[in-house]
């Protein structure tokens, strides 16, 4: 009589499950690995957007020195012009003085950003500002109808400097780009412009042009 010898299931059991594990381990590790590197590649893309905005914006405020433009221009890049060099007081219509320095800062501004080879190739919006203080129309109105008064003073302002600015010579062979780009907005008197933790009336008057990038493509994946 032949004896069968006697198979050990559990044994087998127990070798499928620790291949399974360390399976599951490797998967986990090539995971993160994959995640650690996509993070730290954008992550690098944004200190390095950064880095070359930053150098957008001297190049920029460089170029409006050299035709004699004044403007206060952060490192951001973001462009404050005083509502006293473009609108007589509480107008939204440009002003003789307004157009002239539109006619020079425009074509400097919008040449300098679609020769700057980062800018003209991550550039998704540039969004023009309006701003006013908070004593524009006081006492006139109660306070919401001030506030929406001021709204409608900012953005009409907004309007105003981006339909002149479109129509300077600048170099249209961007006039297609440009014109799916522009934004208008009216700020009221949101976001004043605090000096020692009060508002500076005069300098909270302002137009604001603020260029947009495109975010990283991890970002993007995420906002989705």
């Amino acid at each position: 009589m032949r004896i069968r010898p006697h198979k050990d299931d559990s044994s087998e059991n127990n070798i499928f499950w620790v291949t399974m594990t360390d399976l599951m381990t490797a998967l986990v590790l090539v995971f993160i690995v994959l995640f650690f590197y996509t993070y730290m590649t954008s992550y690098y893309e944004k200190i390095q957007g950064k880095m070359e905005q930053s150098r957008a914006s001297e190049a920029l405020e460089q170029a409006l020195k050299e035709q004699n433009i004044e403007a206060n221009i952060d490192t951001s890049g973001v462009v404050k012009i005083s509502d006293l060099e473009l609108f007589d007081v509480n107008s939204y219509e440009l002003s003789e003085k307004g157009k002239q320095y539109l006619s020079k800062f425009a074509p400097a501004y919008l040449n300098s950003i679609f020769s700057n080879e980062y800018l003209d190739k991550n550039i998704e919006r540039i969004i023009i500002q309006g701003h006013t203080d908070s004593q524009t129309f006081q006492g006139k109105y109660s306070d919401d109808e001030q506030y929406m008064k001021n709204m409608e003073l900012s953005l009409k302002r907004a309007y105003a400097v981006a339909n002149y600015m479109t129509n300077t010579p600048y170099n249209k062979a961007n006039g297609n780009r440009l014109r799916k780009m522009i934004i208008v907005e009216g700020a009221s008197f949101s976001t004043p412009v605090l000096v020692n933790g009060k508002e500076d009336y005069a300098k909270s008057r302002r137009v604001e042009l603020k260029v947009v990038m495109k975010e990283p493509l991890l970002d993007r994946e995420n906002l989705k």
